[in-house]
């Protein structure tokens, strides 16, 4: 995968792409402030992300991502926002995951150019290569994203369970049994969550909590119920609980009917990035993104439609914990 260490040259400070963004990562630090105590999500979005047509605007997408990591972190200089977010992961000097999230083909995919801008900062936040690791269930997944394999130490290494392998043991909480792969429970201290915004054909929506479907040997067997409790029984599981950390997900294209996989008649184009912590929230609010562009085209609700997606109140139970689905709970910031 090529590092890219001349995509965000003009940025190695952050003056350049978020200077005329310092008034709205000051008033995230304000807002974090007041909404102490609530789940934070920050949806950042670039009306003119979209060069022309579906062709992204790199330099766009890196200020849209330093927009949103300092809106999300209130801290405005983005490679001290980056040294934050590795610190709170407990994972300088170790190994950092991407994951990615290509099951829908090129069409649909983590988009290769939002990779690479979040690898920039973390080598300039003084993350080694060789300790970045991008990551997906297999080569044809991360191919899809636009990503080229590669598995040299010394690099930015990209590569699928395909290769690392899954562990022998069976684990299990409530219904869920699962085999985890080795890149998430021996590679990476601190895994970082890239999925991309998408309906879904049995759970209704799949974003933060159901990208770790791609984390195990047997997704399949998660997906009775509408994946309820599946997805919610996965995200429990310590390993995952304990090392997704942070999630930058990609809505800067997303289809919004006949997911995961891509159909062009259904594609649209939020051209935003949502970010937060709390995966509970993230799908609750990325669930209300998605019926408000079904609303707008005249199609039926996930309930109406037979498909309402039931897993993000089994993750806020009493069971699971994974976070909140109360909208009083959760402080949204768009910006």
């Amino acid at each position: 995968m090529p590092t890219r260490r001349t995509f965000l040259k003009e940025a190695a400070t952050g003056a350049v792409l978020l200077g005329s963004q310092t008034p709205l990562a000051l008033a995230g630090m304000l807002d974090a402030h007041a909404e102490a105590g609530k789940s934070r999500v920050v949806i950042a979005r670039d009306p003119a992300l979209h060069a022309s047509g579906s062709q992204l605007d790199s330099a766009r997408v890196g200020a849209l991502l330093d927009r949103a990591i300092a809106g999300y972190t209130g801290i405005q200089q983005p490679v001290a926002a980056w040294k934050h977010i590795v610190a709170q992961g407990h994972a300088e000097g170790k190994v950092i995951g991407l994951k990615t999230n290509g099951l829908g083909g090129k069409g649909i995919s983590t988009h290769a150019v939002l990779v690479f801008a979040i690898a920039e900062r973390l080598q300039q936040a003084g993350v080694k290569p060789g300790n970045i690791l991008v990551w997906d269930r297999n080569a044809r997944d991360l191919e899809a994203c636009g990503l080229t394999i590669n598995t040299d130490p010394s690099r930015i290494r990209c590569y699928g369970s395909d290769v690392s392998g899954f562990e022998d043991n069976v684990e299990t909480f409530g219904a869920s049994h699962a085999r985890f792969s080795k890149i998430l429970t021996r590679d990476c201290a601190m895994v970082i969550n890239l999925p991309i915004l998408k309906d879904h054909s049995m759970s209704g929506v799949t974003f933060a909590m159901k990208n770790m479907y791609g984390v195990v040997e047997r997704p399949q067997d998660l997906h009775g119920g509408g994946c309820n409790p599946g997805v919610a029984d996965l995200n429990a599981f310590p390993v995952i609980r304990e090392k997704i950390h942070l999630t930058i997900g990609d809505a800067m294209s997303s289809v919004y009917d006949g997911g995961p996989g891509f159909h062009p008649e259904r594609l649209w184009f939020p051209n935003a990035l949502i970010v937060g912590e709390d995966r509970v929230a993230l799908d609750h609010t990325a669930w209300g993104l998605l019926e408000r562009k079904r609303a707008e085209v005249g199609m039926p609700t996930f309930e109406a439609a037979g498909r309402p997606p039931r897993y993000i109140d089994t993750a806020a139970d009493a069971t699971h914990r994974l976070g909140t689905n109360d909208p009083q709970r959760i402080h949204l910031l768009e910006i």
